[in-house]
């Protein structure tokens, strides 16, 4: 197979030369690669509907074209898989963890799900205990699918609950109705799933604090070792943005998101659920999502389908966006990125300081500048960064620093 990447566009003089060949990674990214963690995220770009406040990657009909629908994507996946681990050689590191995201990964039968994995063990080496994560919507699993998936290898499923509130629901456009996603949390443990979680948003229009805090009981009530729970972001040229922009709806407000954010992390703490990083809770540290903790550690990943992004030793790319155009260009021999970059050290400290700040140990404060330093000695008399962590030569933020935590970062990079 003929692989090409294309350079990145509007490239200065001064940039470092890319591989026209991701073949010919730079010798800085193989240095590596056996002792980086590696993982790979597999993306699935279908939906049943389309939800109001999503601006993700994700297409509601079947008929996208040869090689796009739901019935050809796993092999159109499969194909990916082999690319990569044609570009990565016979030394390519082992896989560590899988995420198979979207879209609703669920909405491809169990057994597709389940061929996409073998062709992992097929292809690349896999570390012991490898954790294999798939999100999915409660509606599209039944107990019977659960159990194709777990006895596939699937050992986490992260259920998007979102609330339970009726009403909330409807706001968000999500199909499901209250107390399945609890269900589907009750099925997954009953097929045998080590991990599972629940996604919750907060903030929503017409959301009560009653509301807010029947989802969090409803989630607590639930045999779930992990929560996540995100404030609503009003992503433009979405449908939700365009019902706030004519006035239907509001805006979220600041001040009622800082008190959601509190009530959750009260209830999950007072349940035994710890935060380990600022919108994520785990029973304990084997309950973490060790696929996310690699992205935030800005380790190795390959992203797999239409618009997936990847990262091999600060080689960045990113595949095309639509199904179509991606599974032709795997079809007929070609690389599906769309464009890729070569960070230099100075964009991965940053990377560093923004990803590494959002989690509970922190990061070292010789991670930052001297500038940064000096604000991050402000930050403690400002109440946003831990003051005995800081002593420790740690930058670690406060509870009220987690409200802020965008913009701590912002205050502590260059």
């Amino acid at each position: 197979m003929t692989a090409s990447l294309p350079l990145l566009t509007g490239a200065r003089a001064s940039d470092p030369v890319l591989p026209a060949d991701p073949a010919m990674l730079p010798d800085s990214a193989r240095a590596g690669l056996a002792t980086t963690p590696f993982g790979l995220y597999v993306h699935v770009p279908f939906c049943a509907t389309r939800c109001g406040y999503c601006d993700f990657n994700t297409y509601t009909s079947d008929e996208l074209g040869p090689g796009a629908n739901r019935s050809e994507y796993a092999a159109t996946a499969i194909a990916e898989l082999r690319l990569a681990a044609e570009v990565l050689g016979p030394d390519r590191p082992a896989v560590q963890t899988v995420f198979v995201g979207g879209g609703t990964p669920t909405l491809l039968p169990a057994g597709d799900l389940v061929a996409v994995m073998d062709a992992v063990r097929e292809l690349f080496p896999v570390a012991p205990g490898m954790e294999v994560t798939t999100e999915a919507n409660p509606e599209s699993v039944t107990p019977e699918s659960l159990a194709v998936l777990r006895e596939g290898g699937f050992t986490r499923i992260s259920l998007g609950m979102q609330s339970a509130a009726e009403h909330v629901l409807a706001v968000l456009d999500r199909r499901h109705t209250p107390g399945r996603a609890v269900q589907a949390a009750a099925e997954a443990r009953a097929a045998g799933f080590e991990h599972v979680n629940l996604d919750l948003i907060y903030g929503a229009p017409g959301e009560t604090d009653a509301d807010w805090q029947a989802s969090l009981d409803a989630v607590l009530a639930a045999p779930v070792d992990h929560v996540s729970a995100y404030a609503l972001i009003v992503e433009q040229g979405t449908r939700l943005a365009r019902r706030v922009a004519r006035g239907e709806l509001p805006m979220p407000d600041d001040d009622v998101l800082a008190d959601r954010y509190e009530q959750a992390d009260r209830a999950f703490g007072g349940a035994g659920l710890g935060w380990y990083e600022v919108s994520n809770w785990a029973r304990d540290r084997a309950a973490r999502c060790r696929h996310n903790e690699l992205y935030w550690a800005n380790a190795n990943w390959w992203g797999i389908g239409p618009g997936a992004h990847s990262h091999v030793g600060g080689l960045r790319w990113w595949n095309v966006k639509h199904p179509a155009a991606y599974a032709d260009r795997l079809a007929s021999g070609e690389h599906p990125a769309a464009d890729v970059e070569l960070l230099t050290p100075a964009d991965q400290a940053l990377e560093r300081v923004m990803l590494g700040l959002r989690l509970r140990d922190g990061l070292p404060l010789t991670a930052l500048s001297e500038a940064g330093r000096a604000r991050a000695a402000e930050s403690v008399v400002r109440g946003l960064l831990e003051p005995a962590a800081h002593t420790g030569g740690r930058a670690v933020l406060t509870d009220r620093g987690r409200l802020l935590a965008d913009a701590v970062v912002r205050d502590l990079t260059d």
